[in-house]
């Protein structure tokens, strides 16, 4: 059973947002939040706050099931760009050059392992101990 969380309107340019979203698509959710807890990327605040919001509607969906046995990874993890704010700044010779001030919307679906989910740090950790 996956869950999803979205995070609309943050006001950081989607490649930013990108760079931080490549580390954690395909992990599990521990290795995902500590990842983000020391990165210092601006928008690793809001996913690790993302990531914890789509752990507690996972939670929400399903009240039975204990979130230690449950092996939840981040399935998937979209950065869509959002609205532009346009602005103009002063330029030589009386112009002005516009500033786009770039936003983007973030999707993030948690789910837990079955036996169709396989993922790169499933595969290295087999790897590792063969």
């Amino acid at each position: 059973m996956e869950a999803i969380a979205r995070l609309k309107n943050v006001p950081t340019s989607p490649r930013k947002m990108r760079l931080v979203a490549d580390l954690v698509r395909g992990k599990r959710v521990g290795l995902a939040l500590s990842i983000l807890k020391f990165t210092p990327n601006h928008g690793s605040i809001r996913l690790e706050k993302l990531l914890l919001s789509a752990v507690a509607n996972w939670q929400a969906k399903n009240p039975g099931a204990k979130l230690e046995e449950a092996d939840l990874y981040v399935k998937t993890i979209m950065v869509d760009e959002g609205r532009s704010l346009k602005r103009l700044r002063p330029a030589p010779q009386g112009r002005g050059h516009r500033i786009r001030k770039r936003s983007n919307h973030v999707t993030l679906v948690v789910d837990s392992f079955g036996t169709e989910a396989v993922t790169a740090d499933v595969v290295e950790t087999n790897e590792k101990a063969n």
